[in-house]
């Protein structure tokens, strides 16, 4: 009992808070802080005054905070001669629908690539590995030639399917589900489980957390696209919020009297991105703690 007493007392990991940690946190702290830096900065750049905005040297933290590069955001917009709801609406529309066709896609063709057993399944996979060393804007060119000689120029297709082809998604979904057993799936279509119960009741319980950060990645990559609507979109009726987020500069006339706004609208399209990060967070660690084949 003596000897068990002793290494429950010198245990790596306590599950309660051991003077031992301390080390640990003097380390974490300081950088958990560095990393929290850029967050509050935007909250702090979105209300500074003008005088603030171009003040030498810079400041971090906001002196006198004001509402007025919010107010001046919102004058401009409601002057703007597509309301600015239009813009919402269609940000939340194209992100919504990217975001799961996106999951769906690359979930059922990673489970495919892993599980299934089909003739020139391993070039596919070595093509999408290859698509991992691409970065969009060298795929700009024929990616623009596809969507106008396909006739999506203009429509709201434009915006989505180029967004829901992602490479590290499958790679990413593909490695969880390589961690399923094949026997346990043997044993489900032994009694009588087809392809689809078996993705849905066994598969996808676990691959969950990479599901979630699928979700996010996503999200990030269509919520703040500006390209397409500058690309393949002339009507500004179809255009999102980021496009006319990042125009209001130009569309002032004076880029330095619309620095505030463009501050303001920074955080604007910052938010979902961080709330959607801290659910999901919690939804994969969670999982993470929990999931597992017993």
């Amino acid at each position: 009992m003596a000897k068990g007493s002793s290494f429950q007392g010198t245990k790596i990991n306590p599950s309660r808070f051991h003077r031992s940690q301390l080390k640990f946190y003097s380390f974490l702290v300081p950088f958990s802080l560095l990393m929290l830096m850029p967050i509050v900065f935007i909250l702090n750049h979105a209300f500074k005054p003008q005088s603030e905005l171009f003040a030498y040297p810079p400041r971090f933290f906001v002196r006198r905070p004001t509402l007025d590069n919010f107010i001046e955001l919102s004058r401009v917009a409601s002057a703007s001669g597509v309301p600015f709801s239009r813009y919402l609406v269609n940000s939340l529309m194209i992100t919504l629908i990217g975001v799961f066709v996106a999951i769906f896609i690359t979930a059922f063709s990673a489970y495919a690539l892993s599980k299934l057993k089909f003739k020139g399944k391993k070039f596919l996979f070595e093509v999408n590995t290859l698509a991992l060393m691409f970065v969009p804007i060298a795929v700009q060119i024929p990616r623009y030639l596809i969507i106008a000689q396909s006739g999506l120029i203009d429509t709201y297709f434009a915006h989505i399917l180029p967004m829901v082809v992602m490479p590290v998604a499958m790679f990413l979904i593909k490695q969880f589900i390589d961690q399923t057993p094949n026997e346990l799936i043997e044993s489900a279509k032994i009694d009588g489980a087809s392809e689809m119960q078996i993705f849905l009741k066994i598969v996808f319980p676990i691959i969950l957390p990479a599901i979630a950060t699928v979700g996010i990645l996503a999200f990030q990559a269509i919520w703040n696209d500006t390209t397409t609507s500058v690309l393949y979109i002339n009507d500004e009726s179809k255009r999102t919020i980021a496009f006319y987020m990042m125009s209001l500069t130009s569309m002032q006339g004076n880029t330095v009297a619309g620095q505030g706004m463009a501050a303001a609208a920074g955080l604007i399209m910052f938010v979902p991105n961080l709330v959607l990060f801290i659910v999901l967070q919690s939804k994969i660690m969670n999982t993470m703690a929990h999931s597992g084949i017993k």
